[in-house]
């Protein structure tokens, strides 16, 4: 037998698998219970309108939020980690392995309680929503500061040369000619980041926050609760899918198009 003939029947093979798998999937499972459990409409319909104009509006908001203070707080650690001044190098390199190796539910819980004890009478500007774009931040910040890092450094050394040789200084060619394409560089991990600051908005359950600044998460939760049903949960999730899917779809598009472009 030809070595292609048995790639051809391995290939044949693994498909047959998966079909049986499909069948026994569908023979066996008891999907009359799992609609009922998962996506009862009754209880599906009651979620409207506060599911899109609550949860969704406030998880996209804490997420825009935080994306934000991550990206300027990620970019001074980023500098601060390539300058050659050491006590700043040694700061950002701690504080990316700080806040890298902590689980950002502690970060949260930080932020919600531990700050408010530590400043008695802080006021969060915003409120809730300063407290998550914070927590969020700090975060993100510490990803966000290695990718720019990265990107930084990605950018072909004689662009900063021809600038300085133009008589720009330092920080005007750091400006204006580096950061500038090293942006353009990292879009595609800043939006995988993005998404993975989407998911992580669940965690501002943590907070304790009211029922207009419920995020999907703790929306989905506390309806379940309510109606003794897991369908809230479940729509939940695809709202998250709704955004999350066309995001990757678009880090795949602006990955495919700098491919081209270099």
């Amino acid at each position: 037998m030809s070595p292609r003939r048995r790639r051809r029947m391995a290939r044949g093979a693994q498909y047959a698998v998966f079909a049986v798998a499909l069948v026994l999937l569908a023979t066996l499972a008891d999907w009359r219970r799992l609609q009922e459990q998962f996506l009862d409409p009754s209880v599906a319909g009651q979620l409207f309108p506060d599911l899109i104009t609550v949860a969704l509006w406030n998880t996209v908001v804490y997420t825009l939020t935080g994306f934000g203070v991550g990206l300027v707080l990620g970019l001074v650690v980023a500098l601060m980690r390539l300058s050659s001044v050491g006590p700043y190098r040694w700061l950002a390199m701690a504080y990316i392995e700080f806040f890298r190796g902590l689980p950002a539910l502690l970060i949260f819980i930080f932020v919600g309680v531990g700050v408010p004890l530590a400043f008695p009478g802080l006021v969060f500007p915003g409120g809730t929503y300063g407290q998550v774009a914070c927590a969020l931040g700090l975060v993100s910040a510490a990803y966000m500061a290695e990718t720019i890092r990265a990107g930084i450094q990605a950018v072909p050394r004689g662009q900063m040369e021809a600038a300085r040789t133009l008589g720009m200084s330092y920080a005007g060619a750091m400006r204006s000619i580096v950061i500038p394409q090293a942006f353009r560089i990292i879009v595609p991990p800043l939006t995988n980041e993005l998404v993975l600051l989407f998911k992580d908005s669940s965690l501002v359950l943590f907070l304790g926050v009211t029922l207009q600044e419920r995020e999907l998460t703790k929306f989905g939760r506390d309806l379940a609760s309510q109606e003794a049903n897991t369908t809230p949960i479940f729509v939940a999730g695809l709202c998250y899918l709704l955004v999350t899917i066309p995001l990757g779809l678009l880090v795949r598009r602006l990955e495919a198009r700098h491919a081209k472009a270099r």
